[in-house]
């Protein structure tokens, strides 16, 4: 008799997943909360779907933090340059882009999403959408809530790829972690990851310039220096830039209540550099100096103002530590609805190396809903398709050993 799996949620991860059991001869129903799949994926996607990353392995694989050791195993079976092959084989071209992320050639996710979906159907996918899964029932089989009532199903093998907690408005709700303590699964509270921090600015500042851009910029915290690009908030500050010292800020604060993340406003300027020009200011405005010496303006000019005090600005060494270490006090981690992404979810060591529950056989957990993290710039993405391809594979593996059996 063929052998029938079960996926839930319509990500890239659920997706991959079918797309391994069809390949293996097993019948799939894919279910997703949603009116459609795949929506968290088309949004990622609005301003330039950012596939996979063209950097070196070692510094690609580092990215995944703790979850290193993982990440590797789950990308030994779909890395970078095979995510981008796989990609060219549903007929959408990619090109890398001068930080080295990749992108589909139209920049978009709805061609890759429409092409892929076109191919899972003609290869057998069933999917079933709005049908928001409520766990199981005393028979063992799932239970789904739709429109039209109460659905029931039974599968030889299920797989969960539900998301973590952020864009609930997208299907990422995060509400399967009450059903997966019910079957004592071991889980780890979910968090927000690549995630904007609240600022306590003052009413001028949050006034005159919220949502303005801040470009070539350097952030330092806990030894790490990156460079690129944030966004100056209501409520604080945002950005890529921001979203890859997301993790490490984060925990300082769950652990001492605060943290201190330190702006270079020109990163291409020695300090010395700085000082001298500060130096020969004479009796111009700070402002109208700093944008003469070196095109600071806008809101680089404010956040001097609003971190640096009165005297600090008045003394060109002390103004230049300033700008080049403008201390910013960080409060709090922006909601998890807002993240770009989540931390936390089903603990990596409660898996075997198919992504099976090992307390559970048979169910199979792949994508976000796990615990790791990675900074946005491909990582996500590259490591939720790389986990469902290994969900799907293991089971469909263990469908067979269960077959020959």
């Amino acid at each position: 008799m063929a052998k029938h799996a079960v996926i839930i949620g319509g990500g890239p991860a659920g997706l991959m997943a079918a797309e391994a059991l069809l390949a293996a001869g097993v019948a799939v129903d894919l279910y997703d909360s949603m009116p459609s799949v795949g929506r968290k994926f088309l949004m990622a996607g609005r301003g330039g779907l950012n596939i996979t990353h063209s950097e070196p392995p070692e510094l690609f694989l580092a990215r995944y933090g703790d979850a290193r050791q993982h990440a590797t195993d789950w990308l030994k079976a779909l890395g970078p340059q095979d995510l981008r092959d796989w990609v060219h084989g549903l007929g959408v071209a990619t090109f890398i882009g001068t930080s080295g992320r990749v992108f589909p050639a139209e920049m978009k996710a709805a061609p890759l999403l429409r092409a892929w979906l076109h191919r899972l159907r003609e290869q057998g996918l069933r999917i079933h959408v709005r049908h928001r899964w409520m766990g199981w029932a005393a028979d063992s089989s799932l239970i789904f809530e739709t429109p039209m009532g109460e659905v029931k199903t039974q599968a030889d093998a299920t797989i969960l790829a539900l998301g973590g907690g952020s864009w609930p408005q997208l299907g990422s709700d995060g509400n399967w972690q009450d059903l997966l303590r019910e079957r004592s699964v071991d889980l780890a509270p979910l968090q927000p990851s690549n995630c904007g921090f609240d600022i306590a600015w003052s009413d001028h500042l949050r006034g005159r310039f919220a949502g303005a851009a801040l470009k070539n910029i350097a952030a330092s915290f806990d030894g790490v220096t990156r460079q690129g690009e944030a966004i100056v908030t209501e409520h604080g500050i945002e950005g890529g830039l921001i979203y890859a010292l997301s993790a490490s800020l984060r925990d300082e604060i769950a652990r001492s209540g605060r943290a201190t993340l330190h702006l270079d406003l020109l990163p291409n300027h020695a300090i010395d550099e700085v000082t001298k020009a500060l130096a020969k200011r004479g009796s111009r405005s700070l402002s109208s100096h700093l944008k003469s010496s070196f095109s600071l303006s806008g809101a680089k000019t404010a956040l001097i103002h609003e971190c640096a005090t009165a005297s600090e600005r008045d003394d060109p060494v002390t103004l230049a530590a300033r700008i080049k270490s403008l201390p910013l006090k960080i409060t709090a981690p922006r909601p998890i609805a807002e993240a770009i992404s989540s931390a936390g979810g089903v603990k990596l060591d409660a898996l075997d190396d198919r992504l099976m529950v090992k307390s559970h056989p048979g169910l199979f957990c792949a994508g976000e809903m796990l615990d790791w993290e990675a900074p946005t710039g491909g990582y996500l993405l590259t490591a939720c398709f790389a986990s469902g391809l290994v969900a799907g594979k293991g089971s469909a593996a263990w469908l067979r050993d269960c077959h020959l059996k």
